[in-house]
């Protein structure tokens, strides 16, 4: 742990922290969920109070006067709803810029995160797990590249070179070149942030989720998720970079690779809906 935050406290450029989320996460887990609360979340923040209005008056209205108070947004959207807008427009913030070090292009990290939001989502309402915690665990998987990229940068045909020559896997040449991987860095800055046991351990295994113990399912869905996404043409950086088959993330949810040709195409059709609400991502 000691090497990891060692390493965090080196960087001088930090993403900005989600504070939305984890507060969301907790109102949603509750049996009864007050929409004050919900509003006291989202109202200190100018632009997630014009998202939800925008969606709530562009998509949902139909006939009746448009949403002026977030409290009315609200109702009128549902929380679920809320909560994947405000996911969307902080994983936006974090995600986009441009991550030299791995060969990633303004918005490429951005896209491949919500297309693995997506299909996580999917997988976790056909698996009947809690979807706004799983979309949540897929949208910020990859968070630890925006604190390595910048260290990757300068020897970014180096990471290539490892990956390539020695048949590594990207975990591996990160591990080797730098001490640390992009994972568990995510998973450790989650933690510091005061994220969910849950999250901090999807996130850190997302590449081995049998290592993720009790929370083995949410790292399952993560790791599925992330390579439907790359199956799809929603991966990024140098082909590479792909990921290693793990059979064991399928047992774990009591799926087949048929089911995974299934959610490809309900992941397709899933990213459809989420352009039309928020075209950023497309």
């Amino acid at each position: 742990m000691q090497e990891l935050d060692d390493y965090i406290n080196r960087v001088k450029h930090l993403p900005p922290v989600p504070r939305a989320l984890p507060k969301l996460l907790t109102l949603l887990g509750q049996p009864n969920i007050d929409t004050g609360q919900i509003v006291e979340v989202v109202t200190f923040e100018p632009s997630l109070t014009a998202k939800v209005l925008q969606v709530c008056n562009g998509v949902h209205f139909s006939g009746r006067l448009p949403a002026d108070n977030l409290h009315e947004a609200i109702t009128r959207l549902g929380f679920n709803e809320v909560f994947r807008i405000v996911a969307a427009v902080l994983g936006e913030r974090v995600l986009a810029p441009p991550q030299k070090g791995y060969g990633i292009e303004q918005g490429e990290l951005w896209k491949h995160s919500v297309c693995t939001a997506v299909a996580a989502q999917l997988i976790a309402r056909d698996r009947g797990d809690d979807d706004n915690v799983v979309f949540t665990a897929a949208l910020l998987h990859d968070l630890g590249k925006l604190v390595l990229a910048s260290a990757l940068e300068g020897i970014y045909a180096k990471v290539i070179e490892e990956t390539e020559q020695n048949q590594q896997s990207l975990l591996e040449a990160e591990k080797k070149l730098l001490g640390v991987q992009h994972a568990e860095i995510g998973g450790r800055l989650l933690h510091r942030w005061q994220f969910p046991e849950s999250l901090v351990a999807a996130v850190w295994w997302h590449h081995d989720p049998v290592q993720a113990k009790d929370h083995q399912r949410l790292a399952a869905h993560v790791y599925l998720a992330n390579l439907i996404a790359y199956f799809i043409g929603h991966g990024y950086g140098h082909q590479a970079f792909a990921i290693r088959g793990r059979a064991e993330a399928l047992d774990i949810l009591e799926l087949t690779p048929n089911d995974l040709a299934r959610f490809m195409i309900d992941t397709l059709e899933g990213l459809e809906q989420v352009k039309n609400l928020l075209p950023a991502a497309a």
